[in-house]
C-alpha cells in the first residue's frame, strides 16, 4: 500500500505581483474543478467571485487565461469547510461559471461534483478516518440539501488511512474504473423550487412563442427540470451532444420553452440563471427505463447531472407525468431507475413514501472521484491581495 501524505492545508501566500491560493483539482463524477477551503477564499461575496472568475478564466469562450474546461461541465468550483451545526460534518458550495459569462451562480447543486467533497475534506485534514469506509453527513449550503457521503479509507503500513481513488467501479462517461463513492440523497423534493412539483400538478400546458401549447412536467427533486417530450420540440431524444449543440433552431426552441417554464414553476426570469435545466425525454432505447437529453441550460450534457437524473428518475415514477408517459414500467416502494443518458445510463434507487407515492424520502447511487492535481492556483493581486490577513483565513 502507499504511504500517506500529510493532510494538504498550506496558507494563501504572495507570489510576486499574484496572489498564490491552495487548490486541489479533483474530478467529481462526469465534471471536474478546482476546489478550496472556503476558510482561505475571501469572506466578501463579491470579491469571492471576482477570485473564481480569475481563476477559471471567465469571461472568455475558451477560458485561456485560468484553468476552466471552456465547457459549462469543467467550468464548476466547490467550496468545503466543516460544518457550522452539529447535525452535519461538512457544508460545500457549488459555484458554476459559464465560460464566456461574468457570473458566478450559487443557486443550483451539483451532484457530480458533491462526489469529490469527502476526498477533499479528508484530502485536507477536515475529515479524520477511523476505519476502511468513512461516511460524512454532508450539507449543501446552495440548496439545503444534506447527503450521507461514504468512501473508501484504507490502512497504509503506517496505520494511516487515505482515501482510495482505485476500485471495480466504472460509471458510464468516463473511462476505466475507480473506487466507489456511495451518496444517499436525503428527502430532496423542492430544492430550489420549494417543492416537488412547484405547479402543484404532474403535467402542465404551457404556451410557447413560435413553438404553440407544449405539455411539461415541471418538478425538483433536487435539481429544478422542465421535461418535455423530445418528439414535440422535433427532436428524437436520442442526438448526440453535438447534433443538439449544432441545431440552432432546436435551441431556440428548447430556450423559449425554459424561460416559460422558470416562470411557471415560480423562479421568475431565468435568463441569467443556470435553472431549470431543460430535459428531453423519449422511450428507452438500451434496456433501461428512460432516455434523456439534459441541457445545462443551453448546451447539451455529454451525460446527465446526478441530481437531473434523480429528478428525471422520480419523474418517471410518478403518473401522469411526460417521463411517465415515455419511461418503461418499475414497481415497488424502492425502484431502480436506469436513466439513459448520450454516454450511458444511470441507475438511481428511489425510496418512495409506502402513504405516498410522490413522496421520494431518498435516492442513492454510487458515483466515482479522483484527485488530479494539488498546488496553488494564482491571480493577480489586483484581483485580490490578503495581505497582511492571510494567515487569519485558517481560523
Amino acid at each position: 500500500m502507499p504511504a500517506v501524505a500529510a493532510p494538504w492545508a498550506p496558507e494563501v501566500t504572495s507570489r510576486g505581483s499574484q496572489t498564490a491560493i491552495p487548490c486541489l483539482f479533483m474530478r467529481g463524477g462526469t465534471s471536474r474543478g478546482p476546489f478550496f477551503d472556503a476558510r482561505r477564499l475571501p469572506d466578501d461575496p463579491g470579491v469571492r467571485n471576482a477570485v473564481l472568475l480569475a481563476v477559471m478564466g471567465s469571461p472568455d469562450p475558451r477560458q485561456i487565461d485560468g484553468i476552466g474546461g471552456a465547457h459549462p461541465l469543467t467550468s464548476k468550483i466547490g467550496l468545503v469547510r466543516p460544518a457550522t451545526d452539529a447535525a452535519n460534518d461538512l457544508e460545500w458550495t457549488f459555484a458554476q461559471v459559464q465560460p464566456g459569462g461574468k457570473d458566478v451562480d450559487t443557486s443550483s447543486n451539483c451532484g457530480n461534483m458533491l462526489a469529490a467533497v469527502l476526498p477533499f475534506a479528508v484530502e485536507t485534514g477536515m475529515v479524520t478516518p477511523t476505519g476502511d469506509r468513512t461516511t460524512a453527513r454532508v450539507l449543501t449550503r446552495n440548496t439545503g440539501m444534506v447527503a450521507e457521503i461514504t468512501v473508501a479509507t484504507p490502512a497504509a503500513p503506517s496505520g494511516e488511512r487515505y482515501v482510495s481513488y482505485e476500485g471495480p467501479v466504472s460509471i458510464d462517461g468516463i473511462p476505466g474504473s475507480a473506487a466507489p463513492i456511495e451518496i444517499a440523497f436525503l428527502d430532496t423534493a423542492g430544492s430550489v423550487a420549494g417543492s416537488l412539483l412547484p405547479t402543484g400538478r404532474v403535467r402542465d400546458t404551457v404556451e410557447v412563442p413560435g413553438t404553440g401549447s407544449v405539455d411539461v412536467t415541471l418538478i425538483d427533486n433536487g435539481q429544478p427540470l422542465a421535461i418535455v417530450a423530445a418528439e414535440r420540440l422535433g427532436a428524437t431524444g436520442y442526438e448526440t451532444p453535438a447534433e443538439i449543440d449544432a441545431d440552432e433552431d432546436l435551441r431556440a426552441r428548447v430556450e423559449a420553452l425554459r424561460l416559460v417554464c422558470g416562470e411557471a414553476m415560480g423562479l421568475g426570469d431565468v435568463t441569467e440563471r443556470n435553472y431549470p435545466k431543460m430535459t428531453l425525454v423519449a422511450p428507452p432505447r438500451d434496456g433501461g427505463t428512460l432516455s434523456t437529453r439534459s441541457l445545462i441550460p443551453r448546451v447539451c450534457h455529454q451525460s446527465i447531472g446526478v441530481l437531473a437524473a434523480v429528478t428525471a428518475a422520480t419523474a418517471s415514477v410518478l403518473e401522469g407525468t411526460v417521463a411517465h408517459d415515455v419511461a418503461a414500467a418499475v414497481s415497488g416502494t424502492e425502484p431502480t431507475v436506469c436513466v439513459e443518458h448520450p454516454s450511458g445510463a444511470l441507475d438511481v434507487i428511489l425510496g418512495r413514501d409506502p402513504d405516498d407515492p410522490r413522496r421520494v424520502t431518498r435516492s442513492a447511487l454510487l458515483r466515482t472521484a479522483r484527485l488530479l492535481m494539488a498546488g496553488d492556483v494564482l491571480v493577480p493581486r489586483s484581483v485580490w491581495d490578503p495581505a497582511p490577513t492571510a494567515q487569519e483565513k485558517s481560523s
